[in-house]
């Protein structure tokens, strides 16, 4: 096997944000609530899977199509 095989993939495709637990609000109505920030980072990563497909238009095979 080649060192090639083993580097890491140089563009990888973009993976989402951890959603919070339900729990992780307060319900104190704080500004910016810990969804506002998910919500920001979910946005940030459509951005970047949209980019990145436009990178690599072939198609991803999905990992529970390999079972």
């Amino acid at each position: 096997m080649s060192s090639a095989e083993n580097a890491p993939d140089p563009d990888p495709v973009p993976q989402p944000p951890a959603q919070p637990d339900l729990d992780a609000c307060c319900g104190n109505g704080c500004d910016p609530c810990v969804f506002d920030y998910y919500d920001l980072a979910m946005d940030e990563y459509r951005q970047a899977l949209r980019a990145w497909r436009a990178r690599h238009p072939e198609p991803v095979p999905h990992p529970q199509d390999a079972v």
